[in-house]
């Protein structure tokens, strides 16, 4: 089943059985491009020859947000093209799989969640983590401020989540949520406004800030906080494009790395090129979303080890998570789903 979040005006991708249903349906994905952004090599007017540059497309697991800062960087000041790369972002949205697409081989880059890369391997589609974009994912659950200290007081209460979701089902079994009401998730925070004993799945990087521009007070725990430690907007391709691909994987995963690190400091120029591209988010929203998700991006292991850097440790433990909870049927060679060899410096 689908499961889908709010991302101000329109609904945003949630949990992994998405990755099911793009097993069955590889054969039948679109090439649809509308609406894509690409950077070609056009002449410069010079009379120098132009380096021939590599076409490939990257899809996104949104429409252009602050989570897609350092990606819309790397495309707008060149750094694709510097490093040989004709770029083509591909918008996610409602209905996209950057699974589904990258793995029949109508995109060699795609963007999403760790414990999406886990059960896609799990279930036959060989996706390869390539770098981290956030150190903590952004997901988690929103509340009324001061309502609660401890998610375990949400027992007795409704709370607003999409069927199935891998976090949650984390957060059940391992804080006895057990007399919880579980109401269906619709995208829609009107529910949770009208009930300050409800609690919502969010990004941090959005909701909050939604609730803010209608005067409500909210808090939040993040879940990555809450013991589920996955990565956030993972970068990933297919094994296969790595065998034949290696130098185009680092091109890409380079120049990637060094659009966030000029996003840290030129946030507000990049969040005018995404606002281009999606109108519907406000510039406010942007500058919100970029302030809330510095740390989740810049910290952790990122401050030693570069954007993009992922721990064993992590993967191992989310692995065994989806395991104890029964979304994963076994665990697998960790290794083989996740690779720090592409980023820079390596």
């Amino acid at each position: 089943m689908l499961t889908i979040t709010t991302r101000g005006k329109h609904f945003r991708l949630w949990g992994l059985s998405l990755i099911v249903t793009s097993v069955m349906a590889l054969s039948a994905c679109g090439s649809d491009k509308n609406g894509d952004v690409s950077q070609g090599s056009e002449s410069t007017g010079n009379q120098q020859a132009e380096v021939k540059l590599t076409k490939v497309t990257q899809v996104t697991n949104w429409f252009a947000e602050p989570e897609h800062g350092g990606q819309y960087a790397a495309l707008s000041k060149g750094f694709y093209k510097d490093a040989g790369l004709d770029m083509t972002i591909q918008p996610g949205g409602p209905g996209v799989s950057a699974s589904q697409i990258v793995a029949s081989g109508k995109a060699e880059f795609g963007m999403g969640q760790a414990d999406e890369i886990l059960l896609a391997r799990e279930n036959g589609i060989p996706l390869v983590a390539i770098a981290a974009t956030f150190q903590k994912n952004p997901q988690g659950i929103m509340y009324h401020k001061d309502k609660y200290k401890d998610i375990s007081e949400l027992n007795g209460h409704k709370v607003y989540v999409g069927s199935g979701v891998a976090f949650w089902e984390y957060l059940k079994k391992a804080y006895k949520l057990d007399t919880v009401q579980e109401m269906k998730y619709t995208g829609s925070l009107a529910n949770f406004v009208a009930d300050p004993e409800s609690a919502t799945q969010i990004y941090v990087t959005s909701e909050p800030f939604t609730m803010q521009q209608e005067g409500v007070d909210v808090d939040y725990f993040l879940n990555y906080d809450l013991g589920y430690k996955q990565y956030g907007n993972i970068l990933f391709t297919t094994e296969d494009y790595i065998k034949n691909h290696p130098d185009i994987v680092k091109a890409y995963v380079e120049a990637s790395i060094k659009g966030w690190d000029y996003y840290k400091d030129n946030s507000e120029e990049i969040n005018k090129v995404m606002q281009e591209k999606n109108p519907d988010l406000k510039l406010e929203a942007m500058a919100f979303g970029t302030k809330a998700q510095e740390a989740l991006v810049y910290g952790g292991d990122a401050e030693t080890n570069g954007v993009g850097y992922m721990n064993k440790e992590i993967w191992e433990g989310l692995q065994k998570q989806l395991v104890d909870i029964g979304i994963l049927k076994k665990t697998a060679p960790i290794d083989e789903a996740y690779t720090n060899e592409f980023l820079p410096g390596k």
